[in-house]
């Protein structure tokens, strides 16, 4: 059957030409999405120099009055997808695994059985197998080892790699390190009942073997997100080796129990195996549906080279919303009870991004004027603070821990 192109031969020659613009290398159109343009979406107006940042009095005095510090707001690092296209050059994710190290740590539980595909039963591959005696955790740290170490940890679902604008910064006075958890990035994956089942309470108990292997004495914990929680219980029995605890964003009231349908559809029967591995959704839809970002093909890379190497990455990623599914109302609770207890020693600073769609502001406030922690809201900052906003977070970072 004959398929009717063009209607006229000055049709068919416009249709030619343009085929002729397509293949010249002087335009070719992907070559525009190499160095896109990054706006935030929502930020046309001309960028403040100043705003009050608002903290809460972190001390014992009663009357509990609000107090400011002016500091500079950037409009954010902001992720940026704009499209573009695979290339031949370096990937991104190589450039990020090559600053890091394989650190083992946490022991290997289960049978010792190889792991099989929990829909079909089917041998899974090498790359989603297991050591046999400690599970493989990838860690970047710059800096001194000499220097006071800070462990900066990722959120859900995100990777050490969130953090990739704050570790230059503070490795100028201290030993900064970021690492991937069980599940996520570049460290191991193990399918479920295969030596971890990505429970709450795994990933406290794996906490200390990571911590013991990558500090020397008294460390500073930063932690973003839903794995909070997880920190504050780990920090709760070991209070004499911290000396600062950062919170970035993390659930503290009721409302905040509850997933966001972008990370509950992974926990769902079968449509969560399905969706969790979609590199797409798993990855970039999940990082920008919390706050106003759109994200850079060459960042976007980097989030989805895991979905895109293994199933296993969205194995695990199905498992751990289940747990955060049922277990995150409890170990929430905890967390408030542990923050608020007179025994709670660790000076604890909350840094809120006030663009986060996933959790709401309200009760934040009043939690830490109650629990006379410090607070610290960035107006311009979402969900992943550390990722819109790397370079302040650094410098107030830096600042908690320098006071």
């Amino acid at each position: 059957m004959a398929l009717q192109l063009c209607s006229s031969s000055s049709s068919l020659l416009s249709l030619c030409s343009l085929q002729l613009l397509r293949l010249s290398p002087i335009a070719s159109p992907s070559d525009q999405f190499l160095k896109p343009t990054i706006m935030p979406q929502g930020i046309l107006k001309k960028k403040k120099q100043k705003h009050s940042l608002l903290f809460c009095r972190s001390s014992n005095d009663e009357s509990n009055e609000d107090y400011y510090l002016d500091a500079p707001v950037s409009v954010g690092d902001g992720f940026s997808f704009s499209g573009g296209k695979y290339s031949d050059e370096p990937s991104p994710a190589d450039e990020w695994f090559e600053q890091g190290k394989i650190v083992k740590a946490h022991p290997v539980g289960g049978t010792g059985d190889k792991a099989k595909d929990p829909i079909f039963g089917l041998a899974m591959g090498g790359g989603s197998q297991t050591s046999s005696d400690l599970f493989r955790w990838f860690c970047v740290d710059s800096g001194s080892a000499d220097n006071h170490p800070i462990v900066l940890i990722h959120g859900f679902p995100s990777q050490a790699y969130s953090y990739r604008k704050v570790l230059p910064i503070l490795s100028k006075k201290y030993h900064a390190i970021a690492f991937d958890w069980l599940g996520f990035g570049f460290s191991d994956k193990p399918q479920p009942r295969y030596g971890f089942d990505y429970t709450l309470d795994e990933y406290t108990s794996s906490m200390e073997s990571i911590i013991d292997e990558t500090t020397k004495g008294k460390a500073t914990l930063v932690v973003q997100g839903y794995f909070s929680p997880v920190v504050v219980k780990y920090a709760s029995s070991r209070q004499e080796k911290i000396t600062d605890l950062i919170l970035l964003n993390p659930p503290l009231t009721a409302k905040h129990a509850n997933l966001p349908s972008t990370l509950s559809i992974f926990s769902n029967f079968l449509l969560g195996e399905i969706f969790s591995q979609d590199p797409l959704r798993a990855s970039d839809k999940a990082l920008t549906s919390c706050g106003p970002y759109v994200i850079k093909e060459d960042v976007a890379m980097v989030y989805r080279r895991p979905y895109l190497t293994s199933g296993s990455a969205g194995f695990a990623l199905n498992a751990i919303s289940r747990a955060m599914k049922k277990e995150l109302k409890p170990y929430i609770e905890e967390m408030r009870r542990i923050l608020m207890d007179e025994n709670w020693q660790v000076k604890t600073t909350i840094i809120w991004g006030e663009r986060d769609r996933w959790l709401s502001y309200n009760g934040v406030q009043e939690f830490c004027i109650e629990s006379k922690h410090r607070l610290i809201r960035l107006p311009m900052a979402g969900h992943h603070v550390q990722e819109d906003s790397g370079e302040e977070v650094a410098q107030l970072i830096a600042q908690v821990v320098g006071r």
